[in-house]
């Protein structure tokens, strides 16, 4: 059975909207052409996936299809600027953000240089003395060490003052980003960036592909052939492992290149020559296994992030850059306690939070946002606890830690609601604010807070549609439980790798009864393991978190779910199951 141990199962308040989408007219002629089934085909025109050359490269992708590092922008003039450097032997710093996709990011510039011999050091933040981006404090302390070329990753691309006090101090600046530009760009020698011109096929590039791409550009400046030279296509063969867990983990779109990326990067992961994967995957307990995106997000990404959360990610990075076996493995583990510490962390801060929720009422249908702000409530872990209030209560949600000085508050919201656009139209109450459409950070005065929340709530009044408000399931499909043969859901992994823009399928069906009776399992019993029918099939079920629903499902005669269904591997027998996404009773 899937491992499920990195979730948090929280239970709903309110029922789901189900989208079931149609079966297509031309499934069966799309199935045909591509020589798949009609289920694998209907999916497949879901993603938008709807002609058989597209159809052909999505179900069989090759690293060739990735698109040429010349063609992002800025890329050229970053990667010789950063020749000159190293010819001149100018000391160069790599500047990254504190999570995943700034770990493997620096990681990839990193070794890179390292391997070219040039003078190269990283510096990372610290998530709550310097918060997130490029900092005027760090940018000083880093000039007057004698940093000549600063590279950021991940962050730099609103950064305005920073990048001017970098130009003042003689400090040469490129950036490399994904996120929004703000008011402008700011001044360096390169700027590379997918969004910054509308040419680029691929503007939804995690900071970790955009260090691919640099570290391509670099591989190819420094080979004299067309192709790359031995140790430059050994290290970029790693480095797809580093970019496919920074994009996993940042949650772009697993579409286009993103998806050929992570999918060959997937692959190339439990044989990665990096002695700190090989650490980190057995840290979390992965060895021997073959890894998929669920792996990378579930449980390899939390104890890489632990470290930015609950001490410095400077050890995250230590970790994908070291060459000692010893060293790799102390750190891995030091990381996956850390991560169960956050765990813990999170766990108290969030039955806080829900007991707030409760006593101020705040999940009244009434309320369109929830703000909620608490002591000493741990600034690595409140964007988790953000997360997990969305998930139960589906609303936009803001978390505030108060500690000493400034207040530092994190952001999370639903699909169709902008909480960027939401924060800044109340900025007159912030210090700074940052993020996307999904995912924002702010600082702010104490006193600012009950005005910020009144404001903040007014806007999502006028600007939140009921509509929002309801958790929506997208299926693909409803079909009978008689299709899901062992030989159809295994086709179904040809879609993989899941993730945001490339969801896991989900299926339907109508009026399904129990074949036996259901049984709670797992440590705290939350977790149902349960046989359905519909009449002519029976298929045993698990619903992650549905263990309240047990007598329910015993006192109806039927009803209906919608699942996503995998092949089930126990003591060496498998069987088709289906991992319950929800239950509805009519």
């Amino acid at each position: 059975m899937q491992d499920r141990d990195e979730m948090t199962f929280i239970a709903r308040t309110q029922k789901k909207r189900w989208v079931i989408q149609p079966i297509n007219a031309r499934c069966e002629e799309f199935a045909k052409s591509l020589r798949v089934s009609p289920l694998l085909a209907q999916v497949l025109i879901n993603r938008g996936v709807t002609d058989v050359p597209q159809g052909r490269v999505f179900l069989k992708s090759k690293l060739t299809e990735l698109i040429e590092p010349a063609k992002m922008p800025g890329v050229e003039a970053a990667a010789k600027r950063i020749k000159e450097a190293i010819e001149k032997k100018e000391k160069i710093t790599v500047y990254g953000d504190y999570d995943v996709d700034g770990i493997t990011g620096v990681t990839i510039l990193w070794r890179v240089l390292t391997l070219l011999e040039a003078d190269v050091d990283y510096y990372i933040p610290h998530r709550i003395e310097e918060g997130y981006g490029l900092n005027a404090e760090a940018v000083e302390t880093l000039a007057k060490n004698g940093t000549n070329l600063l590279i950021t990753v991940d962050c730099g691309i609103t950064a305005l003052e920073s990048a001017n006090l970098a130009d003042s101090l003689g400090l040469d600046l490129i950036i490399t980003d994904h996120h929004e530009p703000s008011h402008g760009l700011p001044k360096a020698v390169a700027i590379v960036h997918p969004a910054i011109e509308k040419s680029y096929p691929n503007p939804d590039s995690s900071g970790s592909m955009v260090a691919f791409k640099l570290a391509w550009a670099i591989a190819n400046e420094f080979s004299r052939g067309a192709k790359l030279e031995p140790a430059f296509r050994d290290f970029m063969l790693n480095a797809t492992t580093l970019a496919a867990i920074g994009t996993v983990a940042d949650v772009v779109a697993l579409t286009g290149e993103n998806r050929i990326l992570t999918s060959y990067g997937l692959k190339a992961l439990p044989h990665c020559e990096l002695c700190g994967i090989q650490s980190l995957i057995e840290s979390a307990g992965l060895t021997g296994q073959g890894l998929d995106s669920y792996h990378i997000g579930f449980r390899l990404a939390p104890i890489l992030n632990a470290a930015g959360r609950m001490g410095h990610a400077r050890l995250a990075v230590e970790l994908l850059t070291t060459d000692s076996n010893v060293r790799s493995v102390k750190i891995a583990e030091y990381l996956k306690q850390q991560n169960a510490d956050r765990r813990q962390c999170e766990r108290k801060i969030l039955k806080q939070a829900f007991e707030v929720i409760l006593q101020k009422q705040l999940n009244h249908p009434d309320h369109k946002s929830i703000v909620l702000a608490g002591n000493e409530w741990h600034s690595g872990v409140i964007g988790i606890v953000a997360s997990r209030v969305v998930d139960k209560y589906y609303r936009p949600t803001i978390i505030f830690n108060i500690a000493d000085g400034t207040v530092q508050g994190s952001a999370r919201s639903v699909e169709g609601f902008d909480v960027l656009a939401a924060i800044s139209a109340c900025s007159e109450h912030l210090i700074s604010f940052g993020g996307h459409r999904m995912a924002a950070g702010i600082t702010i005065e104490h006193d600012k807070i009950p005005r910020f929340i009144s404001d903040f709530e007014a806007y999502a009044q006028q600007n939140l549609s009921e509509d929002c408000l309801i958790d929506t399931i997208k299926i693909d499909a409803e079909i009978p439980l008689g299709i899901l043969k062992r030989e159809a859901v295994t086709e179904l992994e040809r879609l993989a790798p899941f993730g945001q823009g490339n969801p896991a399928p989900i299926f339907a069906t109508k009026g399904v009864r129990l074949a036996e009776s259901p049984r709670r399992v797992g440590a705290k019993s939350d977790h149902l393991q349960l046989a359905v029918t519909d009449n002519k099939t029976t298929i045993r079920c698990i619903g992650f978190g549905m263990g309240k629903l047990e007598k329910k499902l015993v006192e109806r005669d039927s009803f209906s779910i919608a699942y996503q269904p995998q092949i089930n591997s126990f003591n060496g027998f498998s069987n088709v199951q289906l991992v319950l996404s929800d239950v509805q009773f009519e």
